[in-house]
């Protein structure tokens, strides 16, 4: 196991006892921790820890560099446009934690394809705002 796949493990791990919203953890620290420079821990932030992964990441630069993370799990995590490749993302994450079975999540992908919506003005915006719609009915059903 690389050191990258040790960090996210840890970081996972330590996102499963967090009670908050927020994981909170500091990059200089958790460096210290793994014997690697920050910006190891920022590429696996950034690469294990996106948006199209299922995260919310907010950093603070300065006192060591925090950094919150936290699952998406709403529609407001989504921004007003999207490419195929990150919707995609989405809908796998959704269907990998049990929120959507793998009929919906083809039905979910085929909607949100550049070739359904090879004729809009705006592929990207539009994608977003159908699967804002999508992740709202899901989401709606769990109240």
């Amino acid at each position: 196991m690389g050191i990258s796949d040790k960090i996210e493990a840890f970081i996972l791990e330590l996102m499963k006892q967090e009670e908050d919203e927020y994981l909170k953890i500091q990059r200089n620290e958790l460096a210290e921790v793994f014997g690697c420079v920050p910006s190891q821990i920022n590429y696996v932030i950034s690469t294990r820890f996106s948006p199209e992964r299922g995260y919310v990441v907010l950093s603070r630069r300065g006192g060591g560099g925090c950094v919150m993370i936290r699952r998406a799990d709403s529609n407001s995590d989504i921004g007003n446009e999207m490419t195929e490749r990150e919707a995609y993302s989405i809908v796998k994450n959704l269907y990998t934690n049990s929120k959507i079975t793998l009929r919906e999540a083809k039905i979910m992908q085929t909607a949100i394809s550049d070739i359904a919506l090879f004729d809009a003005v705006n592929k990207d915006k539009t994608r977003a705002g159908i699967l804002k719609n999508m992740l709202k009915l899901i989401y709606e059903e769990e109240l």
